[in-house]
């Protein structure tokens, strides 16, 4: 009688070699469907699912390559065909392989389905109108406009310092200018959500230049009126001798 411990073990090399070269072959053929649905859907990362006679397919990619293909059966637990982490039991492996092609099948169909979807849409477009005219318009008076606060900022930096704030308040809005040496940094209306007529950045809209603009002069007769008072304070200091 031979002792159970003196038995051949039956090793697994085989079988574990012929599971990782079906993975392997599998990951590669899946990775082209994954491209391809991602140059499809205009997208890098997406999934789709694919039903067969057997169950479903479900894709998942990024940057046009496979994330992972799970099986789902109709009956029994669901297979991570190709995934990120370890490789698939042989077994379920076998019985994804049953049906993986029904699901290419399914895929070919489902791009297949989109033939002549393009055919009918227009390849020719009305002529855009250009807005060079308007912008040119936009920027002469939005160029005045910054003449105008340079102007205010340097009589501001002669006698209020380097830089600082003005502000006044005109029909219930709030109207600032910021100044820094002989250069208006920006003006601003309507406070800190406001719009800004002059800005280190973009110029403001055409319509906001056409609303605001306006009222740019009562602005400066704000300032100037604020200049006279000034001056008429300054009149009343005397300077005795000791």
């Amino acid at each position: 009688m031979t002792d159970g411990l003196e038995a051949d073990v039956e090793g697994m090399d085989g079988i574990a070699e012929r599971r990782d070269e079906l993975a392997a072959r599998v990951r590669t053929h899946a990775g082209e469907i994954a491209r391809e649905l991602a140059v499809l859907q205009g997208g890098d990362y997406g999934q789709e699912t694919f039903d067969t006679d057997g169950g479903s397919w479900t894709l998942k990619y990024e940057a046009g390559d496979v994330q992972y293909l799970r099986f789902d059966p109709n009956s029994g637990s669901e297979t991570y065909v190709v995934s990120s982490k370890q490789p698939p039991e042989p077994e379920p492996l076998e019985t994804a392989m049953a049906d993986y092609g029904a699901f290419v099948a399914a895929y070919n169909e489902y791009v297949r389905s989109f033939d002549g979807l393009l055919a009918d849409v227009p390849d020719e477009f009305p002529e855009v109108e250009s807005t060079a005219e308007l912008v040119a318009e936009r920027d002469r008076i939005v160029d005045r406009i910054r003449d105008v606060g340079n102007a205010m900022a340097s009589q501001l930096h002669r006698y209020d310092g380097e830089y600082g704030t003005y502000a006044a308040t005109l029909s219930g809005t709030r109207w600032e200018l910021k100044w820094e040496g002989d250069v208006a940094s920006y003006l601003r209306v309507g406070g800190s959500d406001g719009t800004y007529l002059l800005s280190q950045y973009g110029p403001p809209s055409a319509p906001e230049v056409r609303r605001l603009a306006e009222d740019v002069p009562k602005f400066v007769a704000d300032f100037n009126e604020h200049v006279d008072e000034l001056e008429a304070d300054l009149e009343g200091v005397r300077l005795e001798d000791g």
